[in-house]
């Protein structure tokens, strides 16, 4: 009976492709079928052995980052009694990072297999969170890992606290090369200007007074405003999901919980965290004041303040933008949305542009004066391409048609054509985005998968790419995609991007074979772990009857699920108690 329930609901969500109920408008409808079960007592079981196993990593990983992790110059922890220990056994504790960072991996690939669309029983909303919380918590206390730029960040916001301007000089002129937050610098950073928005720097101003060159207070400090920006991601992604046919906790699985977000936010530190967060929960708050639209009926009339909603939510993207400009994506994405809306008219849409222009020029003046910081940042939104990576495609393809030119005796003109193929992968990042953008204004795809992918093709074809970019992809695709293909990449890539990046933050300088020998000794820990435990992970792989996404779940039929739905009557209590 559910799935004939289902399939009539398809049948009539087809019809509705004119922006009149269809979860790619984002406005869900008070018909979710039955809500999944909860958890039995032996997927309790599972998933308190996944908890526990995850926790474990995170603290191996958080003990392995005081010897092995982007440690600053002035590096506390060596003089610490017990603690100390681990800097003195660099490879021991490169090789319990490891052991960790397999170890969350893997407990995360795990708990996807009870967060799976479509399963008859399903981890609650509770249950996540608190597996998030513990997996997370240990993390806070870790050294930065992965990456520098909390040290970049520190510098100039030190640089902009000390009044002068961070987009006209880099740390080393306007701090001096032996200034304690010059030297965490990387040296390719030490001399340019910084990329980021005034916004950021204006907060990170405020840290610089706060802590002064005490560096590990202010990484510290650093890391609260990342896990601020990871708060808001948790607090947008259910929602956004349920708007558009996602089971929420599967999106926060996918989202929140995954490997990238932890080791690359929380640990690493960057303001990813918070330019997505802003901009995240700046589509969810546009989208609240719209109302719920009924397949069938007449679309209701505009009120006042759906104008006041799509403001303030166009004002939150904005200021994700003042931290890092790709969040401005979601303006185009928000457009659409609303243009369909108000009517799904080529008049409409021109009337939603020209309301978001005048709210993100509007805000972005005010941030730019207010702050004290100007316009400067524009002329520094290219920094990035002083770095030269093979990671980057087109920089990649530059390098090649170089070295092509000076195999076939044509001279060396590497720059010039890495140059040309950076010019191309922005030509071509933006014809991806405008066909992205009129599919989702025509209906035929989700105005969230559009900017994930829009987002994806930015970045992919920009002058640089680095791992942590891929989270400002799969966070909005994840609360739009259901399809068990987009699953299973998304999963495969985001954990084999989460063990390939060194947890040092820097290279090895011949010493690969450290690097080496340390992975093969995590695994070697992580593989006698599996085998002692391998009984109790047996009920992972008992047939649970899950239904087939692609024709059962009413999110990959297309069909939108309740915003507001409250869940079964026994599930609270139940999931109280198995938690």
């Amino acid at each position: 009976m559910v799935a004939g329930g289902v399939k009539g609901q398809a049948a009539g969500g087809a019809r509705q492709h004119d922006g009149s109920g269809n979860p790619q408008d984002g406005h869900a409808r008070d018909d979710w079928p039955d809500q999944p079960a909860p958890l039995d007592a032996a997927e309790r079981r599972l998933l308190d052995l996944i908890r526990r196993f995850g926790t474990v990593g995170a603290l191996l990983l958080a003990a392995g980052s005081l010897g092995t992790g982007a440690a600053p110059v002035f590096n506390p922890v060596p003089g610490v009694p017990v603690l100390g220990l681990f800097t003195r056994m660099p490879a021991v504790s490169l090789a319990i990072a490891w052991t960790g960072i397999f170890m969350v991996v893997l407990a995360w690939i795990w708990l996807g297999r009870l967060v799976r669309p479509g399963r008859p029983r399903l981890l609650s909303r509770t249950q996540l969170d608190r597996t998030l919380v513990m997996w997370a918590a240990p993390l806070i206390f870790a050294m930065p890992m992965f990456s520098r730029d909390v040290y970049s960040y520190l510098a100039q916001s030190e640089i902009a606290a000390r009044g002068i301007d961070p987009y006209v000089v880099g740390p080393a002129p306007a701090l001096g090369v032996d200034h304690p937050l010059t030297r965490g610098v990387p040296n390719i950073w030490r001399e340019t200007p910084a990329p980021y928005g005034p916004l950021f720097l204006a907060v990170g101003r405020v840290i610089s007074w706060i802590v002064g060159n005490h560096v590990m207070t202010g990484v510290l400090v650093h890391r609260l405003l990342a896990l601020v920006g990871v708060a808001m991601i948790v607090w947008a992604l259910p929602r956004l999901a349920r708007r558009f046919g996602v089971q929420p906790v599967s999106a926060l699985w996918l989202g929140a919980a995954n490997p990238l977000v932890l080791f690359h936010m929380v640990v690493g530190v960057h303001n990813e965290a918070l330019a997505i967060g802003l901009m995240l929960v700046g589509v969810e708050v546009a989208l609240r004041g719209l109302p719920r639209l009924v397949p069938g009926e007449p679309v209701p009339p505009r009120q006042p303040g759906e104008f006041a909603w799509v403001a303030l939510g166009a004002t939150l993207i904005t200021l994700g933008a003042m931290v890092k400009i790709p969040a401005a994506l979601a303006l185009g994405f928000l457009g659409v949305l609303i243009a369909r809306r108000w009517g799904g008219r080529l008049v409409d849409l021109l009337r939603v542009a020209l309301l978001l222009a005048v709210v993100f020029v509007g805000v972005t003046a005010l941030v730019s004066a207010g702050t004290g910081l100007g316009i400067g940042w524009i002329g520094t939104l290219d920094v990035a391409k002083t770095v030269k990576s093979w990671m980057s495609p087109v920089t990649a393809l530059g390098f090649l048609g170089g070295g092509l030119g000076i195999l076939l005796g044509l001279g060396n003109h590497t720059e010039s054509t890495i140059a040309l193929f950076r010019l191309i992968g922005q030509g071509v990042s933006v014809l991806i985005c405008a066909t992205l953008l009129w599919q989702s204004f025509r209906g035929r795809i989700k105005a969230l998968n559009g900017l994930g992918a829009g987002l994806a093709a930015v970045l992919v074809l920009g002058p640089v790419l680095q791992p942590w970019y891929v989270l400002w992809a799969a966070l909005p695709l994840a609360t739009a995609m259901v399809g068990p293909r987009f699953r299973v990449l998304t999963v495969a890539g985001s954990a084999l991007i989460a063990v390939v990046l060194p947890p040092t933050g820097a290279t090895f300088d011949g010493r690969t074979y450290v690097l080496s020998q340390s992975v093969v000794a995590g695994l070697i820990v992580v593989g006698l772990c599996l085998l002692a435990l391998h009984r109790r992970l047996r009920p992972m792989w008992r047939r649970d009857g899950a239904r087939p996404t692609t024709a059962d779940h009413p999110a990959a039929s297309g069909e939108p699920i309740a915003s507001d739905q409250p869940p079964a009557p026994d599930q609270p209590a139940t999931a109280k108690a198995a938690d």
